[in-house]
């Protein structure tokens, strides 16, 4: 059986994006401004629909953040 990459259904990355924004005491839409993404765009990440990041978002929300990639990102197992 192969598996499709594209398959929601495989798909296990989990964004941490509602703890981190917690944490710093900030919002959606003021991490949106700071990114340069529109906060349409960041609810599709926040809530796992997204099918691909690019690394230039990546980093700025890392920087947005003050954050690592592995602080943002993790497989469930």
């Amino acid at each position: 059986m192969s598996v499709d990459p594209a398959d929601d259904a495989d798909h296990s990355v989990v964004l941490h994006l509602d703890e981190l924004l917690a944490q710093r005491g900030m919002t959606l839409t003021q991490l949106a401004q700071q990114v340069g993404v529109t906060v349409v765009n960041l609810s599709i990440l926040k809530n796992g629909r997204a099918k691909a990041v690019r690394f230039n978002t990546l980093t700025a929300l890392c920087h947005a953040l003050d954050c690592q990639p592995g602080d943002l990102l993790s497989v469930k197992t």
